[in-house]
């Protein structure tokens, strides 16, 4: 399955900080971002579980991840002593390509709390990611090959050839799935 884009809203643990917003807008260029790339971060429970999910089940592929240190990460205001691991994947990694990035991590020793994710609406923070795929037939069938169970009545007919298809990752996450239907 090719994933040819990807929407998303901004990441729980990316923030974008500029020290001074008149400076920003001062600037001569319009240009604001250096990189045209906006990277999600996920925390997960089991970090391998995670990654089957995104690598094997929805076709991302992995690159080079890294390490922080508890010691940076601390000093971030991130975490409260926890180093992290973090494993990215990208939906082409071919040069221009990639315009978003999740980036799994896991913190055993501090598992966190799992928000309400019964509904989209059940708890205040990132809702779901979008995928378009080429062939939306193909994304099902990988789906139910490795028993993710389709929520709601989904796929549906969006109009215009589209259809949807809505599942959650292993940690209950939101995934829309939007593509042509081949058959």
């Amino acid at each position: 399955m090719k994933i040819t884009h990807l929407l998303a809203s901004l990441s729980l643990t990316a923030a974008l900080t500029f020290s001074n917003a008149a400076d920003v807008a001062a600037q001569d260029s319009d240009k604001v971002f250096y990189k045209a790339t906006i990277d999600i971060g996920i925390t997960v429970a089991n970090v391998e579980k995670s990654a089957a999910f995104y690598a094997d089940v929805l076709g991302l592929k992995e690159v080079k991840g890294f390490d922080v240190s508890a010691e940076k990460a601390t000093s971030l205001g991130l975490t409260d002593h926890q180093p992290a691991n973090i494993r990215v994947f990208v939906l082409d990694d071919s040069k221009g390509a990639t315009t978003a990035r999740i980036k799994l991590m896991a913190f055993p020793k501090a598992p966190g709390v799992k928000p309400d994710q019964k509904f989209i609406h059940s708890t205040i923070s990132i809702s779901y990611l979008t995928m378009f795929v080429e062939d939306l037939d193909l994304a099902v069938e990988r789906l139910k090959k490795a028993n993710v169970k389709l929520l709601g009545e989904t796929p549906v007919d969006l109009g215009g050839g589209r259809f949807l298809a809505a599942v959650q990752d292993p940690d209950g996450n939101f995934i829309e799935l939007i593509g042509p239907s081949k058959k």
